[in-house]
């Protein structure tokens, strides 16, 4: 099974549920740039208070551990950075998924997402590779790991000319990440 396949457990039954959602991270750099291992998946998701039930519903305690109704609730009425993780039982592997709420750039991401068909599949929503370079430039400054800057690398190797590097640098700008992108660059072939 192909590494992005084995996430299809959470973001089919997304579908399913109606959630509007966007795959993001490491597994939405990797079809945008150089395949990795993970064990995770990270998903954005538009979540409407109506539909907490309905993202328990399609995650049953049987087969995956998802937090109790009120944890969600909680998370979804944080003004930023709502999250909370789904895992898979039989498989251990793990989504975080971070709740939309009023963050810009999620809205920005969850308008611009693309469908990634897959075979024997119905699709991935991924997010927008510009998104995907913010974030992960965010994950870097808040905890200096490698693995960010080798990802967006990757990324702009494999998919440059589909990446419009003006979007980058006007988030880059909003959310003050210019040091952090002029690493990037500094580590990009000429």
């Amino acid at each position: 099974m192909d590494q992005v396949e084995i996430f299809l457990v959470f973001t089919e039954r997304l579908e399913q549920s109606g959630i509007n959602y966007m795959t993001t991270g490491s597994v939405a750099s990797m079809m945008y740039g150089m395949p990795r291992f993970t064990h995770d998946l990270d998903v954005v998701i538009d979540l409407s208070t109506n539909q907490i039930d309905d993202i328990i519903a399609v995650f049953p305690a049987d087969d995956f551990y998802c937090p109790p109704k009120d944890v969600i609730q909680i998370e979804s009425r944080r003004p930023l950075r709502g999250h909370f993780n789904i895992i898979h039982h039989t498989t251990g592997f793990k989504a975080d998924v971070y709740i939309h709420n009023r963050s810009e750039l999620h809205g920005w991401g969850l308008s611009r997402k693309k469908l990634f068909e897959l075979p024997n599949a119905k699709g991935i929503w991924v997010a927008p590779p510009e998104y995907v370079i913010v974030r992960k430039l965010e994950y870097y400054r808040e905890g200096h790991s490698e693995k960010h800057l080798l990802d967006i690398v990757g990324m702009l190797e494999v998919s440059g000319e589909f990446i419009d590097r003006d979007v980058i640098k006007e988030w880059v700008t909003k959310l003050g990440l210019e040091r952090q992108w002029q690493e990037v660059v500094s580590r990009c072939a000429p």
